[in-house]
């Protein structure tokens, strides 16, 4: 046994794998083409203040889990732990800025040292969607709308919830992290140690803790819509109001919060039973701050990630490519215009499997192996006569056919 293994995190694409991951990739571009995105793709590896700035120095993520390293030249350098940050960094190196509004999507491999689980790996893939340039409610909708049509396109809408939320502005924050301050200051001695940490520097995150002792603490502690002034209100009913009228179903998750300062407004998730721990499938949100953040204009902005192989272990088996035909000659005259017909069949549209060497017996089960839904047989008789055989591999019944009408007579089997 060789002992070359995939990176402890990593693995191979291969076969069914691959078609699943290619289905969902296929699957966003097709529904966010609908509703007017551009692709964009970001390099794997950012300068590590990209990320650094954005994901903020407390969150497990840059302190656990970046794969950072120094180049040749000196300079620190990061491979994407997640790619928002990435886009930001585009719109501001771009200079986009006079091109707002702008919609894109994005898919590609991202990197993060966590302890590998199912749908969880070192070396993962998302795709994702963002607007940037519009600050009104209507790009919120259209964000989770867009997310809610693609699961639906991938069959899996019906197993998820999609759960929702709202930050306020930053009035709001800003009067709720005292609320949070406040009450959190008053169990100080029963918080985790990661917790105590977090109260002064980021104290939302702790509502993300999964220390039990914390999280009986955070089922009293203080809702972030207690805090919310008339302007905050007035975003998230019209939110809901326009997710209503797309009908799309939602169910109010007071306790969805994102710790990060330059996230406002829209929180959501759409979450599944069906991979247990791992339950967010797409997840998303309002940050308006991030851009001015990173040294760029003031620019809001919105948008969602969802992780590929979790969907992937979500939707039905796809279909295959399509079942080839397979050419086999007989001898090396024949080899040589199989090789002529070959390729001109692949250039009128048809899948052909080309047997590469072997007898009779060999190629046959060679066609068999691929699946192929007829054979073209090429051999001494058939070249003497300017023909071929087919033979139908469902029945077994075989025709002689003119080359010269080859092609017209494979249509059926197309």
């Amino acid at each position: 046994m060789s002992t070359l293994q995939p990176v402890r995190g990593t693995h191979d694409l291969l076969a069914e794998d691959s078609l699943r991951h290619r289905k969902v990739i296929d699957t966003v571009r097709d529904i966010s083409g609908r509703y007017g995105f551009d692709e964009i793709e970001t390099p794997i590896f950012e300068r590590t203040e990209v990320f650094a700035r954005t994901l903020g120095d407390t969150s497990d993520i840059v302190t656990k889990e970046m794969y950072t390293f120094e180049d040749k030249g000196g300079d620190s350098l990061t491979l994407r732990p997640e790619n928002t940050a990435g886009v930001a960094r585009a719109f501001i190196s771009g200079g986009l800025a006079q091109s707002l509004p702008l919609k894109f999507t994005y898919q590609g491999s991202m990197f993060r040292y966590e302890r590998p689980q199912k749908g969880r790996l070192r070396q993962f893939h998302q795709t994702g969607a963002e607007i940037l340039g519009v600050e009104g409610p209507l790009a919120d909708i259209e964000i989770i709308a867009l997310g809610s049509h693609y699961l639906e396109a991938l069959g899996v809408r019906d197993k998820t919830v999609l759960e929702l939320n709202s930050l306020g502005d930053t009035e709001s924050r800003a009067a709720y992290r005292d609320m949070l301050v406040n009450y959190f200051r008053s169990h100080l001695d029963q918080l985790s140690e990661d917790s105590r940490e977090r109260l002064e520097r980021n104290p939302l995150r702790i509502l993300d803790s999964k220390d039990q002792g914390d999280r009986d603490i955070i089922e009293n502690a203080p809702l972030i819509s207690d805090s919310f002034n008339d302007y905050s209100r007035d975003f998230f009913d019209a939110v809901k109001q326009g997710l209503d009228v797309a009908k799309v179903e939602y169910t109010l998750s007071p306790r969805l919060v994102r710790g990060l300062d330059y996230y406002c407004h829209t929180a959501f998730e759409f979450t599944t039973t069906e991979l247990g721990a791992q339950g967010a499938l797409v997840a998303g949100g309002r940050y308006d701050g991030l851009i001015k953040q990173m040294g760029g204009p003031p620019t809001p902005g919105v948008g969602w990630a969802a992780g590929i192989e979790r969907l992937a272990m979500m939707i039905d088996e796809p279909e295959g490519r399509a079942r080839p035909i397979a050419m086999v000659p007989l001898g090396t005259e024949a080899e040589i215009k199989a090789l002529s017909l070959t390729q001109h069949l692949r250039q009128g549209g048809f899948s052909i499997e080309l047997g590469y060497s072997g007898n009779m017996k060999k190629r046959m089960k060679r066609a068999n192996n691929v699946d192929a839904v007829a054979c073209v047989i090429l051999g001494e008789d058939e070249l003497a006569k300017d023909v071929a055989t087919v033979r139908n591999m469902e029945t077994g019944d075989q025709v002689e056919v003119p080359l010269a009408s080859l092609e017209d007579h494979l249509a059926s089997y197309r």
